[in-house]
């Protein structure tokens, strides 16, 4: 006797199967179609396309659901007897259920990866501050107690700064015994990130630390006539040569900038080593012949940054001091810098998410039983 209370599992696989091949074809036609002829159309979110992926998976897990089903109804006993007690089975409304869930999953990753089209022009205004970051590249900064050593790790915070910031603009100050602008204030963080690439210690001819001539210089490199709030910040191991520093910090902080240290080093000191070309040769000597160590300066470098009314972080190799100083940097209050303009483009999402919830409604009318037009289609049912 047919067995009507197990479904075709046969029929309903190769359905399924046939429809994930047309899908992939449809799509693919249909995207190179709609991407010529409508050459405004852009994808909001492409990192999302291999969301496409799940539908094989989607295939696999129906596959084993259904078969799954069967194995249970066998345990129950002979057809007979099961079709006594359990309803008919609809093979083809199983088939287009799973229809429509695929057809469901596929318009709601489309909504995902977020089509766009049509733009209009939009502006927005730019809030931020002027910052001057004043970089140490002296000898000492190449001292290793901060991995691989307090230049580079100088370097990469000054880099990952630069990617925190949001409207506000940056220049870059090299000192040693003297100070240089090797960026002028600007809101091009790219052009930031490119002249770090420069910087080591032959940038400045000139050895020592002279911290109150970075501030100094800093305070001259500021817009004049721009209304936005000042910081600067200094990055050094605070082995001060001058003894104008907390001056210079007095003499900004009476001119509305605020002045921050960063403390690269440690206390306890470390030798600075020699290279040729990567092979390290020895530490630096003195004239004595005594090899010297460089300390980290934190005395000095906390009455810098508190007579330029800001703040001191030390520096670590867990974290260079970047979070609390960008903390600190966010309550300064923030000036209107100008405006932007932008294309704004247009979401096209609701459309496939409209069409993914209409399969999903349409879907939950059809029940699984056999109704009046099944019992009369053979195609997949037993």
């Amino acid at each position: 006797m047919k067995n009507t209370s197990k479904y075709n599992f046969t029929g309903i696989l190769i359905a399924a199967a046939i429809l994930e091949v047309i899908f992939w074809v449809l799509f693919g036609v249909v995207f190179l179609v709609v991407i010529d002829a409508i050459p405004g159309l852009r994808i909001g979110k492409p990192e999302l396309w291999y969301l496409f992926l799940l539908g094989p998976v989607m295939l696999f897990f129906f596959a084993v659901s259904i078969k799954s089903k069967n194995k249970r109804m066998d345990r129950f006993g002979e057809s007979q007897l099961l079709n006594s007690l359990v309803s008919e089975l609809s093979s083809v409304n199983t088939a287009m259920k799973y229809i429509l869930w695929r057809l469901a999953a596929g318009f709601l990753v489309v909504a995902l990866v977020n089509p766009q089209l049509g733009s209009k022009m939009a502006e927005a205004k730019v809030e931020g501050i002027d910052i001057m970051v004043a970089l140490d590249v002296s000898n000492s900064m190449m001292a290793e107690d901060l991995a691989p050593n307090r230049l580079v790790r100088a370097n990469r915070a000054i880099s990952k700064m630069l990617e925190e910031l949001h409207g506000d603009r940056v220049g870059i100050i090299v000192f040693a015994g003297q100070a240089f602008v090797q960026l002028p204030i600007t809101s091009d963080y790219a052009a930031g990130k490119l002249f770090l690439s420069t910087i080591d210690t032959d940038v400045v001819p000139v050895q020592g630390t002279d911290i109150g001539a970075a501030i100094d210089l800093a305070m001259k490199s500021f817009t004049e006539d721009s209304p936005a709030q000042k910081a600067i910040v200094i990055i050094t191991d605070g082995e001060n040569h001058e003894n104008d520093a907390v001056v210079a910090a007095q003499e900004a902080a009476q001119k509305g900038a605020k002045v921050f240290t960063i403390g690269m080093g440690s206390p306890d000191g470390t030798p600075i080593p020699q290279y040729n070309g990567r092979t390290r040769t020895g530490f630096k000597k003195d004239k004595d012949g005594n090899i010297v160590v460089s300390k980290l300066n934190e005395s000095m470098l906390r009455e810098v940054a508190k007579a330029g009314n800001g703040t001191y972080v030390r520096a670590s190799n867990a974290e260079v001091g970047l979070e609390p100083l960008l903390a600190e940097l966010n309550q300064i209050e923030k000036t209107e810098m100008g405006s932007v303009a932008y294309s704004e483009y247009e979401d096209r999402f609701q459309i496939f998410l409209a069409l993914a919830l209409f399969c999903l409604v349409v879907e939950f009318f059809i029940g699984n039983k056999k109704g009046r037009i099944a019992k009369k289609i053979n195609l997949f049912e037993r």
